[in-house]
């Protein structure tokens, strides 16, 4: 069936198409923000993730304590569990990034040999890696406390904090480091998504 004629005057229809909005057609990504608990990874991640939708990217937060909950909940919280943690939230991002999704992943990951593994398989892959690293000293993340973990640890109520009793070793050369404790959330996402333009990745 053939569409009726615009009325004198109506303007013609127009379809946007990702063509027609900046970056949109940048290939996927995925984005790690590695950190101590409480240092505003997901902070970050949801206020760069706006800004990015707004856009028109495609993109997805991989939410730490949403995979500990469905994907990795058979692990604990050892050195080879956690670096299992790392490997299997790795190859779900590859995975949606490789299909043209920006993945952001708020993941603490504090080994750096797990880190370099995650790269590496993107490397392989073809597909884009972006590390930030969200460098909160342990002192600011320990006064923030969002989950309650420092005040937890340091009342003997739980061992294996990371960046307390528990290694995180920081990564020497990320892509981006970010001093969250030093700027707003806002001026944060946005050295976050400057990167990714620069890149060509947004």
């Amino acid at each position: 069936m053939s569409r009726p004629p615009a009325s004198p005057g109506t303007p013609p229809r127009t379809e946007q198409t990702n063509g027609d909005v900046p970056g949109a057609d940048a290939p996927g990504a995925t984005v790690w923000l590695t950190g101590l608990p409480s240092a505003g990874k997901t902070t970050i991640a949801r206020t760069a993730a706006a800004e990015l939708r707004s856009a028109g990217r495609r993109v997805h937060i991989l939410d730490g304590d949403e995979l500990r909950a469905h994907l990795t909940a058979d692990l604990g919280f050892s050195r080879a569990d956690r670096e299992a943690n790392v490997r299997r939230v790795g190859f779900v991002a590859e995975l949606l990034a490789s299909h043209g999704v920006t993945v952001l992943v708020p993941v603490i990951a504090p080994y750096a040999d797990a880190r370099a593994a995650v790269r590496a398989r993107h490397e392989a892959a073809g597909t884009p890696y972006v590390e930030v690293h969200v460098a909160t000293p342990v002192e600011v993340c320990a006064v923030r406390d969002v989950k309650g973990l420092y005040a937890r640890q340091a009342a003997g109520e739980i061992s294996g904090l990371t960046g307390v009793d528990d290694p995180y070793e920081p990564p020497a050369a990320p892509d981006l480091r970010i001093p969250a404790h030093e700027q707003s959330k806002a001026e944060s996402a946005r050295a976050l998504v400057a990167l990714l333009r620069e890149k060509g990745l947004a």
